[in-house]
C-alpha cells in the first residue's frame, strides 16, 4: 500500500515537469515569432524608404476631399429648420443704426416762415421806409430775446445758436439752476425733509426636522410657521446735522410647536431713536454748506446751492448785458451804413456830372473833351457807381444783423431806417469815480466774488472733516405681546388675560426698554481729511488770485474804453473840419479846372477826397456812441444806461398761496436760536440796479431834464443824393506854430471846445453863450454844438444831459 502511494506520487510528479517544458518550449516560440515580426516591419520601412513599388497606395483623393467638405459645410453657420415658417421678413433689419427724424411737433415761429424774399441789388423795392428809435429797438429786442442773440466778435451771419447752443444763455437758466433735482437750492433743502418710510411682508415656512420618533412631544417632525411683519418709521434730520425717528413695529408668528402657550401671537413695539455728531458734522454752519452726510470734496449744502444760483443770476444778466450791447452796436453800424450809402451817392453823382460834360466836350472835339480825360472821368462814375453798388448791400446786410438782435423776420417788405442821431456832446467821465463804479458793479467781478464765496464756505466744511467723528446716540421703546392684535373686550379677570391684546399690553407700560451711549470713529492719520483742507485753501488763493486779476484786466479795458472815447470826440471834430476843407477842394478845383488852371487829375481826386473824408466823419461820430457804449460795459452800468431793468417774473396764484401758509406756520411756530453755530454772512443785500441813474446818485437826480431837440445830422432816406448837414460850420485856422510843435511832447495842454468857440466862431454864430458843464457822479456833459442864439445853444446842451440821465 504504501509502496503504491509512492508510485502513483512520482507519476505525478513526472506529468508536472512535463507540463512545464512545454510552457517553456512555447514562450521560446512565441518570442522567436515577435523577432521576426519585427525584422519583416523593418524590411517593409527600408523598401519603402528606397521607393520600391508597393502593391496598395493610400487614398489621398479621399482624404482631400473630405477635408474639403468638412471645411464647407462643417464650418459654416447653418439656419435652423422652422415647421410654421410663412417666410415674412418684414420685421428683419439689416442695418444697426440709421439717421432718422425725431418725432417733434412743434409750431415755427411766424417770422420763420412769413419771410419774404431778402433784399439785394436786383431788388431794391422795399414795401415801406421803417423809422426806428433805438428805444423801440432795445424793446421789442428784449420782448423777442428768450434765447439771448449775439453778433459774436466778428459781425457777418449769425451761428452762435447754432454752433453752440447748449451754452446760449436764456431767461429759463436761473430758474433751471434753482430746480435742478441734484444740486439746486430745493434738492439741498430736501435732505432735511421728513421721511416716512413703510413695509409689509408675509410668509409661510413647512421645514422637515430631524426629530427623535420619542421626543415629539417637545419638538415636531415638521416645523409648521407662519410669520408676518409691518414697519414704519418717521425720521428727519434736523438743523444741527442729527437724525431723529420713531418705529412701530407689528410681528405675527404662528407655528405648531409644542413649546408654545398659544399657537399664534403679536409682538408690537414702540421706538424712539436719536442720533447727534458732536464734533465732525455737528453744527448748523457746516450742514447748511456740505449738506447732511457729505464727505470730503463734495458739498451740497443748501448754501452751496444759492451761491450756483446767485451764479446762475450774474449769467443770466451779463447775457442780458451783451444783448443790449450788440443790439445798440447793430442800430449805430446801420445808421453808418446809411451815411456811407449817402457819401458815395453824393461821390457817384458829382462823377456822373463831370463825366457828361467831358463826354459833352469829347463829342464837340472841344477842348477839354479828350480822349483820355473822357476814358478818367468815365472810370472815376464807375469806380463810385462800385462803391455804392457794396455799400447798399452792406446796408441790407446790416438791417438784417439788426433784425436779428430784435428777434425779427428777416425780411417783411419794410427797411430799417433809425430815426435818432448819434450825440456829438462830449462827455467826459471821471476816472476815480469810474474805477470805483467797476470794481463795484463789473458783472465779471461779481461773478468771481461769488465764486470766492463759496470756495471760503467749502474751505470751512474742510475743516470740520479733520474732527473726531463722535456721535451721541440712545433709544426708548415701549414693547407688548398678545394672542391678538387688539383685543374689543379689555377687561382683565385673570394675569392670563393681560396677554389677550398685543396693544393693551404695549400701553400698559409694564415692558419698555432704552439704550444710551457714544460712538467714536477716528481716522488714523486723517490723510484724507487733510488733502481735502489743503485743497480747499488752494481753490480760495486760486478764485482770490483771479478775481484780483480781473480787476486790473478790467482796469485795463476800462482805459482803453475812456481813451477810446476821447479819441473818438478829438477825431470827430477834426474830420468835419477835414470834410469842410474837402468840400471847398472841390469847388476850388472845379472853378480851377473850368478856367483852365488844373489838370482833370486833381478834379477826379478831390471829388474822391470829399467822399472819403464823409465816410471817415460819420465812422468817427459813431464809433464815439460806440465807445459811449464800451465804457457804460466796462463799469457794469450798460443796462441802467438803456434803462434796462432785472425783475423776477410772477409765479402762480398757488406759489403764493403756499408761501403765505408756510410763512404762518412759521410764525406760530417756536423759534429755537442757532446762534452758537450760527453761519457767517455770505450777501451784502440785494444788487442795486438804480445806483447811478443818469450819473447821479439815488435821490438826487440831478438838473431836470428839458424837452430835447433833435441832432443837427438828419439820417439820410435811401439813395438820397449828396446829403448834407444843417449845420453849416467854417473851417478854424491852422494852429500856430507854438501849438504845433507842443502837439508833439509828451505832455500837452488840451485846448477845449469853449476855448475853441471864444477864439474862432462857427459859421452862423453871434455871441453864442458857453454852456457850463453838467456834472454828475460819475459824468460830465458839454455840448460841441452852437446854434443861432442862446437858447438853441442850452438845447443842445440839454439834449446831452437828456441822453446821460434817460437812457
Amino acid at each position: 500500500m504504501a509502496d503504491g502511494v509512492l508510485v502513483n506520487g512520482a507519476k505525478q510528479s513526472a506529468r508536472h515537469a512535463s507540463v512545464t517544458k512545454q510552457r517553456i518550449a512555447k514562450n521560446r516560440k512565441n518570442r522567436k515569432n515577435r523577432k521576426n515580426r519585427k525584422k519583416s516591419s523593418n524590411a517593409t520601412i527600408e523598401s519603402r524608404q528606397g521607393h520600391e513599388p508597393m502593391s496598395r497606395r493610400p487614398p489621398i483623393l479621399q482624404v482631400v476631399l473630405c477635408f474639403w467638405l468638412i471645411v464647407a459645410v462643417g464650418c459654416q453657420p447653418q439656419q435652423p429648420f422652422y415647421l410654421f415658417e410663412d417666410g415674412d421678413l418684414s420685421h428683419y433689419k439689416g442695418m444697426a443704426t440709421d439717421i432718422e427724424v425725431p418725432d417733434v411737433d412743434l409750431d415755427t415761429l411766424a417770422d420763420v416762415c412769413g419771410a419774404a424774399a431778402p433784399l439785394t441789388l436786383n431788388n431794391t423795392e422795399p414795401t415801406e421806409i421803417w423809422e426806428l428809435t433805438l428805444e423801440e429797438a432795445m424793446q421789442i429786442a428784449l420782448a423777442n430775446s428768450k434765447v439771448m442773440r449775439s453778433l459774436g466778435a466778428v459781425t457777418g451771419v449769425p451761428d452762435a445758436l447754432t454752433r453752440a447752443p447748449d451754452v446760449a444763455p436764456t431767461i429759463y437758466d436761473p430758474a433751471r439752476t434753482e430746480t435742478n433735482p441734484r444740486f439746486g437750492t430745493e434738492a439741498a433743502l430736501s435732505a432735511f425733509d421728513a421721511q416716512l418710510g413703510a413695509s409689509v411682508f408675509w410668509e409661510k415656512n413647512d421645514t422637515p426636522m430631524n426629530v427623535n420618533p420619542q421626543s415629539t412631544l417637545f419638538l415636531a417632525p415638521v416645523s409648521q410657521e407662519d410669520n408676518g411683519t409691518f414697519q414704519a418709521q418717521l425720521s428727519k434730520t434736523n438743523a444741527g446735522g442729527g437724525t431723529t425717528s420713531i418705529s412701530h413695529n407689528w410681528q405675527y408668528s404662528s407655528s405648531n410647536s409644542p413649546m408654545r402657550w398659544w399657537p399664534s401671537n403679536w409682538n408690537v413695539d414702540v421706538t424712539a431713536e436719536f442720533r447727534q455728531p458732536l464734533l465732525q458734522g455737528a453744527g448748523v454752519q457746516f450742514n447748511r454748506i456740505a449738506g447732511p452726510g457729505a464727505i470730503p470734496g463734495f458739498n451740497n449744502g443748501v448754501v452751496i446751492a444759492r451761491l450756483r444760483t446767485d451764479v446762475a443770476l450774474v449769467d443770466f444778466e451779463a447775457g442780458v448785458q451783451n444783448l443790449v450791447s450788440d443790439v445798440e452796436r447793430a442800430y449805430w453800424d446801420l445808421h453808418l451804413a446809411y451815411r456811407e450809402l449817402d457819401s458815395v451817392v453824393a461821390g457817384r453823382d458829382s462823377a456822373l456830372e463831370t463825366w457828361r460834360k467831358t463826354h459833352s466836350l469829347f463829342e464837340l472835339g472841344a477842348r477839354g473833351g479828350e480822349a483820355e480825360k473822357e476814358a478818367q472821368t468815365r472810370e472815376q462814375y464807375f469806380l463810385f457807381l462800385a462803391q455804392v453798388e457794396e455799400r447798399l448791400s452792406l446796408l441790407y446786410a446790416a438791417e438784417t444783423q439788426l433784425r436779428y438782435m430784435m428777434g425779427l423776420a428777416a425780411t417783411d417788405g419794410r427797411l430799417i431806417r433809425p430815426a435818432d442821431e448819434p450825440t456829438w456832446a462830449k462827455v467826459a467821465f471821471d476816472w476815480r469815480e469810474s474805477q470805483c463804479e467797476a470794481m463795484a458793479r463789473n458783472i465779471s467781478l461779481r461773478r468771481q466774488k461769488w465764486r470766492v464765496k463759496e470756495k471760503e464756505m467749502e474751505l470751512i466744511a474742510a475743516k470740520n472733516y479733520v474732527l473726531p467723528r463722535l456721535d451721541a446716540v440712545g433709544l426708548y421703546k415701549w414693547l407688548g405681546m398678545g394672542r391678538d392684535l387688539i383685543d374689543a373686550n379689555r377687561q382683565s379677570a385673570t394675569a392670563a388675560d393681560r396677554y389677550n391684546s398685543a396693544f393693551q399690553n404695549m400701553t400698559s407700560g409694564d415692558f419698555q426698554g432704552w439704550q444710551l451711549g457714544m460712538e467714536l470713529t477716528i481716522p488714523i492719520g486723517f490723510r484724507k481729511e487733510l488733502a481735502g483742507v489743503r485743497h480747499a485753501q488752494l481753490n480760495l488763493v486760486r478764485e482770490k488770485t483771479v478775481l484780483r486779476e480781473e480787476e486790473l484786466e478790467i482796469s485795463h479795458q476800462l482805459t482803453a474804453a475812456i481813451r477810446n472815447l476821447d479819441k473818438g470826440s478829438v477825431l470827430s471834430r477834426t474830420n468835419f473840419n477835414r470834410r469842410i476843407a474837402a468840400k471847398k477842394q472841390v469847388e476850388a478845383v472845379s472853378a480851377a479846372y473850368d478856367n483852365g488852371t488844373v489838370t482833370m487829375d486833381l478834379l477826379l481826386q478831390s471829388q474822391r477826397r470829399l467822399a472819403e473824408a464823409e465816410i471817415a466823419f460819420y465812422r468817427t461820430v459813431v464809433e464815439y456812441n460806440l465807445s459811449i457804449v464800451d465804457v457804460h460795459f466796462r463799469k457794469g452800468s450798460l443796462l441802467e444806461y438803456n434803462g434796462v431793468y432785472l425783475a423776477e417774473g410772477p409765479w402762480p396764484g398757488k406759489a403764493y398761496f403756499d408761501a403765505r401758509r408756510r410763512a404762518r406756520s412759521r410764525d406760530a411756530g417756536i423759534y429755537l436760536d442757532y446762534g452758537f453755530t450760527r453761519p457767517r454772512v455770505i450777501s451784502r443785500g440785494s444788487y442795486d440796479q438804480h445806483s447811478g441813474i443818469g450819473g447821479y446818485p439815488v435821490g438826487n437826480q440831478g438838473p431836470e431834464a428839458t424837452e430835447a431837440t433833435p441832432e443837427s445830422i438828419p439820417t439820410p432816406a435811401p439813395e438820397w443824393p449828396g446829403a448834407e448837414p444843417t449845420l453849416e460850420m467854417e473851417v478854424p485856422p491852422a494852429p500856430e506854430a507854438d501849438k504845433v510843435s507842443a502837439a508833439i511832447r509828451p505832455r500837452v495842454r488840451t485846448v477845449g471846445y469853449e476855448e475853441e468857440l471864444d477864439r474862432d466862431k462857427w459859421s452862423g454864430v453871434s455871441g453864442a453863450a458857453e454852456r457850463p458843464a453838467v456834472k454828475g457822479n460819475s459824468w460830465k456833459s458839454i455840448s460841441k454844438l452852437s446854434t443861432d442864439n442862446e437858447s438853441d445853444a442850452n438845447q443842445s446842451s440839454t439834449q446831452a444831459t437828456w441822453h446821460a440821465t434817460n437812457r
